[in-house]
């Protein structure tokens, strides 16, 4: 066992690397960035990425047990992890399935975070929890030291999406353990951005918060920027013609999703920015837009270097993938005192970039953003594919609502078939639905038209997937 001199040293040395590289601002450096690590040399990122690497390893050796116990079954030391390239030859990903297993033998916490009882009573700041939706839900304890690195990071983030001094925004987001949520709220008040709550409303309500106060900024998930902006309608009101300026999104893929960027945007006429995070390993914000992201053939968001360290990795082997070919992403949280997960298998589809972007930002670029996470993955009859390819053939036959559903069910003779239901004030357009989601899928799907607003709104995370297979 750890003793505790070793334990608390390893902590100080890691929270002094942290130290060393934080920043407390309450204002920008210039127009265009927060930080001057915003435009770091890859050489200086790769620097820093090293040196807190060879601090976390023996941190997390000494501080998780579930670190330690995978440590010793690998045979791998503390000391063999110390850079990015010895972690990614000496350190297989770890899983969901790993840290579930770990929570229901050492309930309610379990012992993959390095924030336990005394630091919590110590400092503790907030809980957070993953939805659970894939298995068992892990809870994450965080304190203020970690609130400060997550202030900073965020602020950085939405400086890039594009809000300035002035911008007041209006948060619509359950304030439960949503890490979402949370972190805009707190970036916010670093950046010293006005603030109009929003929370426990409905959407008339709202939506006159929106009309009465004029906020320049809406903090909302994509499926909620749809919902408010179809109430206003009903309401004889144009989102369009209001003051809104930036939507913050967060909780769900739409940026790389052909169509739903576009519907967002010219439903409020503003632009749509991603704010994108997990619970587990990047619960700050680890992948932003800047002003270029819209520019080209293939929307993207940079991922924030300086304090993770992002890959992309066969979903079936788990090898890293090259830099321009599809995998899935892998995390290394190396901003925190209570989670720094080495490669925590995130597991949403993505290409990396490291080609310069225009906006001057160093830091990698996830091509075509964060997409169909791999705990999403469909099967029907051997045909593998996404929630949001289905958005997209909905998305590509005009007049189509904002709701659809996928329904998965088994036959009396023992076959599985899908059905999607799409508002439309025509039936016909069911051939035009099948066609493009044959399209993208390969796979056969019945497609049922109900009327317009036929189908429930979603005001938080959109559930769209029903499987009642057998």
């Amino acid at each position: 066992m750890a003793s505790a001199f070793a334990a608390e040293t390893t902590r100080d040395t890691w929270k002094a690397v942290l130290e060393k590289y934080h920043e407390d601002r309450e204002s920008p450096i210039s127009a265009d960035y927060w930080s001057a690590k915003d435009t770091w040399s890859r050489d200086r990122v790769r620097e820093v990425q090293d040196e807190k690497i060879a601090a976390v390893a023996p941190f997390l050796y000494e501080n998780s047990a579930f670190y330690r116990a995978r440590f010793d079954r690998l045979g791998v030391a503390p000391t063999d992890v110390h850079s990015v390239e010895s972690m990614i030859a000496n350190w297989p990903v770890v899983t969901k399935q790993e840290m579930m297993a770990d929570v229901t033998e050492h309930p309610p916490y379990g012992t993959y975070s390095t924030c336990g009882d005394d630091e919590w009573n110590d400092r503790g700041w907030m809980l957070f929890s993953s939805s659970g939706t894939t298995g068992v839900p892990r809870a994450f304890r965080y304190t203020h030291f970690d609130r400060k690195h997550w202030e900073q990071a965020n602020a950085r983030a939405l400086h890039s999406g594009g809000l300035r001094t002035g911008d007041a925004a209006l948060p619509m987001v359950g304030f439960g353990p949503h890490v979402f949520a949370w972190g805009v709220q707190y970036a916010l008040a670093k950046m010293r951005l006005p603030v109009i709550p929003g929370g426990g409303m409905d959407g008339k309500a709202r939506a006159g918060l929106v009309e009465r106060f004029a906020p320049r900024v809406l903090v909302c998930t994509p499926s909620y920027a749809l919902y408010l902006g179809r109430v206003m309608q009903e309401m004889g009101r144009d989102p369009a013609d209001t003051a809104v300026q930036w939507l913050v999104t967060g909780g769900e893929p739409f940026s790389g999703v052909r169509g739903t960027l576009e519907r967002i945007q010219d439903l409020w006429g503003a632009k749509a920015v991603e704010f994108y995070g997990c619970t587990e390993a990047s619960p700050h914000c680890g992948g932003y837009s800047c002003p270029e992201y819209q520019e080209g053939d293939t929307p993207f968001i940079h991922l924030m270097e300086d304090i993770q360290v992002w890959e992309t990795v066969d979903p079936d082997t788990l090898i890293t993938s090259p830099d321009g070919v599809k995998g899935v992403s892998v995390c290394t949280n190396l901003a925190s005192e209570s989670s720094p997960q080495l490669r925590f298998l995130v597991g949403d589809y993505t290409t990396l970039s490291t080609d310069p972007c225009a906006c001057g930002r160093s830091h990698v670029r996830a091509m075509g953003c964060m997409t169909g996470r791999s705990d999403d993955l469909l099967n029907l009859r051997g045909i593998k594919f996404f929630p949001v390819q289905i958005e997209e053939a909905v998305r590509a036959v005009a007049g189509t609502g904002d709701e659809f559903q996928i329904r998965l069910s088994t036959k009396s003779d023992g076959l599985d078939v899908m059905t999607v239901i799409v508002e439309h004030t025509d039936s016909r357009v069911a051939e035009m639905v099948t066609a493009e989601i044959r399209s993208r899928c390969e796979v056969r799907a019945t497609v049922e038209v109900v009327a317009p607003d036929s189908l429930p709104k979603n005001e938080m995370k959109a559930k769209r997937v029903f499987d009642e297979r057998g």
